[in-house]
């Protein structure tokens, strides 16, 4: 059963959007907010798993509140309500789960507090690792650990990147590099892990290190470096200045 917050100041948007929301059985307790100091209020004294958050809101806007949850250790969901377009591209690069239209609908409701759920369980694996279940959108992909060269880390979150795309997972970095070091993922940085048979070259300069994957330069730390030194001069890959 979630917990969300449902945030906007026009009062009768907050009750319309909270029956809705009570009519969907995964929902427990929707917490009202009528500003954006009462949304985080909310959200800082209640294990709040999702927050619906209307964007045109005084004072403390949606994306505001967005921005001050994205520097919390594990921030809910956030979903964005309104009644325009325009602010959709600053919407999810601020990493929202949903961006809803008002007036909003029953069944696009249910869909979004669909795609909570399944962000809250992170992504399917099979028994093996060997696949990744990723949840974009209506749309549910089957992503082969092999077609991975990388994972970056975004706060509670880890992108996957392929040779074509990439795909936000809620799952930490320390997490995949405990069920992967075995499949051949290397750390080499706190931000990046990434698969020791796509690397192609490593570089030393001026003290500092990094590796090549592709037409990706990615750092690695000195906290690394031995271990990355070490494992990749048995594989073959070696160092250049």
């Amino acid at each position: 059963m979630l917990t969300v917050v449902v945030a906007d100041d026009e009062a009768p948007a907050v009750e319309e959007l909270a029956f809705l929301l009570g009519r969907d059985a995964r929902i427990g307790t929707v917490l009202r907010a009528s500003s954006g100091a009462q949304a985080l209020h909310a959200i800082e004294n209640s294990d709040v798993d999702a927050v619906f958050l209307d964007i045109h809101m005084p004072a403390l806007s949606g994306l505001d509140i967005a921005r001050a949850l994205a520097r919390k250790e594990r921030p809910p969901a956030v979903v964005f309500v309104t009644a325009d377009e325009d602010h959709a591209l600053a919407a999810f690069e601020l990493a929202a789960l949903d961006y809803l239209l008002k007036p909003v609908r029953q069944e696009r409701l249910n869909e979004s507090v669909r795609r909570i759920s399944d962000a809250l369980a992170g992504p399917g694996m099979d028994s093996e690792g060997d696949v990744v279940t990723v949840v974009q959108g209506a749309t549910t992909r089957m992503i082969r650990r092999e077609d991975i060269r990388y994972v970056q880390a975004q706060g509670d979150y880890a992108r996957l990147h392929t040779a074509d795309t990439s795909y936000l997972v809620r799952i930490p970095l320390a997490e995949l590099e405990a069920q992967w070091a075995d499949a051949g993922f290397l750390r080499i940085h706190r931000s990046y892990l990434v698969a020791r048979s796509q690397i192609t070259q490593v570089r030393l300069s001026a003290g500092r290190a990094s590796i090549r994957i592709g037409a990706e330069e990615l750092p690695v730390s000195r906290r690394h470096l031995p271990t990355v030194r070490s494992t990749l001069a048995s594989g073959r890959v070696r160092p250049t200045a």
